[in-house]
């Protein structure tokens, strides 16, 4: 069916762990892909619903309540209302933004389960799984990590592994392991309610390839893997604390599956939407959700990460069609994913720009990297985000071509006809041109968004940018006007009329990718509600309506933003390999007498130089109280001479002179080493009197 074919869209977008922040990997897989298309949608007048919210059961949020040392109430409180926030800010036009703890999701999801056991469709099995002795606790998939068999990753988790993309069973791991004690596992017997997704392979087999031709390749690809991989019965079920119950009564202790619970958490938005709508609208009924889930007319489309693909096309598009009142989805438009700097995105390693952040440094610059992220999407295969690039894009491409374009015939508006949009004289060749062409950008930028290839859409905005560029630069209305001022004018005010056109038709098309660049265009026509049907013309903006003055769309970035934000990552790096360093094994034990051997006072530091032909040693006058002697120290790396001279050390006093570059060391200095390699002195907290001993 092609896009007019349908009477209404429920676009969801998927839900994000309530376990940290949004970063730009999120945003360019997911969320502005899908607010691009809807607002393509709202631009042509389509009913539709964008849905979106938190996903609170998954086991990330219980690991990260484990890591902070608060309840998981607390961690998904405070990171839904932060997700929420930044997309809010960033200007995410959601629907909804609802969260899986809410009671109306809670309904639902259990109901959907009590719907398919009572029609017999789970099989219950007692298998053995795995448990961690010394926690106590059967492990979830994503407790259990070990070595991945296809990738050989050997952080992957028992359900995914996150470096390839591969669906996993915990069985498959190798060398399995606990997330919580990081101890090797044992099993133990467990009963679980299994979805047989062997016994619908066929009918599975059959619904994906009516979509090969139009699903996309790295999407309909996986599937098909999936398929031929032969597909297995996979638990709905598991031994939790955290979660939604299992609706039945010999199931204490478990909880649904997230993967089974977190996709209708779609549903249960939309019917929160409308029970909150009707509340305030009398036209509007409670029940109105189910025209969005339940009506063949109705086009529903999920936009994910390519880690959820096996979840949004075998596994939740099972459950609908077993349920049997649900439309199934007529795409999935994934994304791979986005690296950061020529290395994967990682929240554990903080190897992010973070959404909330970027807002911070970059408060009015939501459009530049909608159209970053965009420009450089992993639509098909995975994308790297740089900060020249960021810097490059802007200052180029946006600043250069689309708000260089803009400004043009505004500004020679107010020049030449005092604010006000000339009419146009008679066509010449030129402009006619410049018509034709026009009224086939519309078409062919929303073919583009249908497919679901925004880069290639956005790419065609630009290039309407660069027409219009072009034409002004052919037309020339500065040379005509110098050459004859008062004959002039008609033919100008032709060339600035078709230019302000131009500048509306980009008003409509750059909407969808750039919103409030799009608002600010309208601002300065003095045009309020211009729609995709309007867009190809020539009468956007009427001769003699007055429009306001230019205003810059792009301001250039400087190297020193881009420089704070390479000096964030480059911190984060440091951060990364002091953590990952560990402490050098113990030296053989020692027993007390020897300890009490040693003599450790403390010496202040009287002079400093460095030794000839050493770049490691530092020669140091110590006073230790009981005398003035010479230490050679390996610090010279580390500290200049000058800054040491009257800091108070720790010296072993009674270690045995040793000759060292032609000079005479008469003691040690004690030094530790950070992990990142830095000796520093080890010092007494407040001033004592030389001498001083260490006990």
């Amino acid at each position: 069916m092609s896009i007019t074919q349908f009477k209404r869209y429920t676009v969801t977008s998927a839900l994000p762990y309530a376990n940290g922040p949004i970063h730009i990997g999120h945003m360019a897989g997911v969320y502005i892909p899908a607010d691009i298309y809807v607002r393509y949608l709202r631009s042509m007048e389509r009913d539709v619903m964008f849905i979106g919210g938190s996903d609170e059961h998954g086991v990330p949020v219980t690991i990260r309540a484990e890591q902070e040392g608060v309840t998981v109430q607390a961690v998904i409180d405070r990171y839904h209302e932060m997700i929420k926030k930044s997309f809010e800010d960033f200007g995410i036009s959601l629907d909804v933004y609802s969260r899986t703890s809410r009671e109306v999701h809670h309904e639902t999801a259990s109901g959907f389960f009590k719907t398919l056991y009572e029609k017999g469709i789970f099989d219950e099995i007692v298998t053995d799984q795995y448990y961690d002795q010394e926690k106590n606790t059967f492990l979830a998939d994503r407790y259990i990590q070990g070595t991945c068999p296809n990738c050989g990753n050997p952080d992957a988790y028992g359900d995914q592994c996150e470096r390839c993309g591969t669906s996993l069973s915990p069985d498959e791991l190798i060398n399995p392991r606990s997330r919580l004690s990081n101890t090797a596992l044992i099993k133990k017997p467990t009963k679980h309610w299994y979805l047989p997704l062997d016994k619908y392979q066929s009918e599975l087999e059959s619904w994906i390839k009516s979509h090969e031709n139009d699903w996309k390749p790295n999407v309909f690809g996986q599937c098909m893997s999936w398929i031929n991989q032969g597909l297995h019965a996979r638990s709905m079920t598991r031994d939790l604390n955290w979660g939604i119950p299992v609706p039945l009564p010999d199931a204490e202790g478990k909880v649904l599956y997230v993967w089974f619970d977190a996709p209708i958490g779609y549903i249960s938005a939309t019917k929160e939407y409308f029970a909150e709508k009707a509340e305030q609208d009398s036209n509007c009924s409670p029940d109105d959700w189910k025209k969005y889930w339940q009506s063949k007319d109705s086009k529903l489309v999920h936009f994910i990460g390519k880690d959820n693909i096996v979840f949004h096309c075998v596994i939740f598009p099972l459950i609908l069609k077993l349920h049997g009142d649900y439309i199934l989805p007529d795409n999935v438009p994934a994304n791979e994913f986005m690296n950061l700097e020529n290395n994967k995105i990682s929240t554990s390693r903080n190897w992010a720009v973070w959404l909330h952040e970027y807002m911070l440094d970059f408060p009015d610059k939501q459009d530049v990297l909608r159209y970053v992220l965009t420009a450089n999407a992993p639509d098909t295969k995975d994308s790297d985000f740089t900060w020249k690039d960021f810097q490059t894009r802007n200052n180029s491409e946006l600043a250069g071509n689309l708000g260089n374009f803009v400004r043009r015939p505004i500004a020679l508006t107010h020049k030449h006809f005092a604010g006000q949009v000339p009419p146009r004289a008679d066509l010449q060749t030129v402009d006619l041109e410049l018509v034709e062409e026009l009224k086939t950008f519309p078409d062919k930028i929303a073919e583009a968004i249908e497919q679901f290839k925004f880069r290639e859409a956005l790419a065609l905005v630009m290039e309407l940018s660069r027409l219009g560029n072009q034409y002004i630069q052919k037309t020339e209305p500065w040379t005509l006007f110098k050459q004859d001022p008062e004959n002039s004018l008609p033919r100008i005010g032709t060339i600035l009329n078709l230019g302000n056109q131009i500048i509306a038709n980009l008003a409509i098309v750059c909407e969808p990718f750039l919103p409030n660049t799009s608002l600010k265009i309208k601002q300065m026509l003095n045009v309020e509600k211009l729609l995709w049907a309007d867009a190809g013309g020539i009468d956007l903006v009427k001769p003699g309506q007055r429009i306001n003055q230019e205003e810059i769309l792009f301001d250039k970035i400087e190297d020193s933003a881009v420089e704070a934000q390479l000096q964030k990552l480059e911190n984060t790096k440091k951060a990364n390999e002091m953590a990952s360093k560990t402490a050098e094994p113990m030296k053989s034990e020692i027993v007390f007498d020897d300890f009490v051997k040693i003599d450790i006072r403390v010496a202040t530091i009287k002079a400093a130089e460095k030794v000839k032909k050493s770049n490691k040693l530092l020669k140091l006058t110590l006073d230790t109280g009981l005398d003035v002697r010479t230490v050679l120290s390996g610090i010279a790396k580390y500290y200049n001479p000058e800054e040491i001279i009257g800091l108070q050390v720790c010296l072993v006093a009674n270690l045995a002179p040793r000759p060292m570059m032609g000079e005479v060391s008469h003691g040690m200095v004690l030094l530790a080493e950070d992990k990142d390699g830095t000796l520093k002195f080890v010092r007494p907290e407040t001033l004592v009197s030389n001498g001083s001993t260490v006990q």
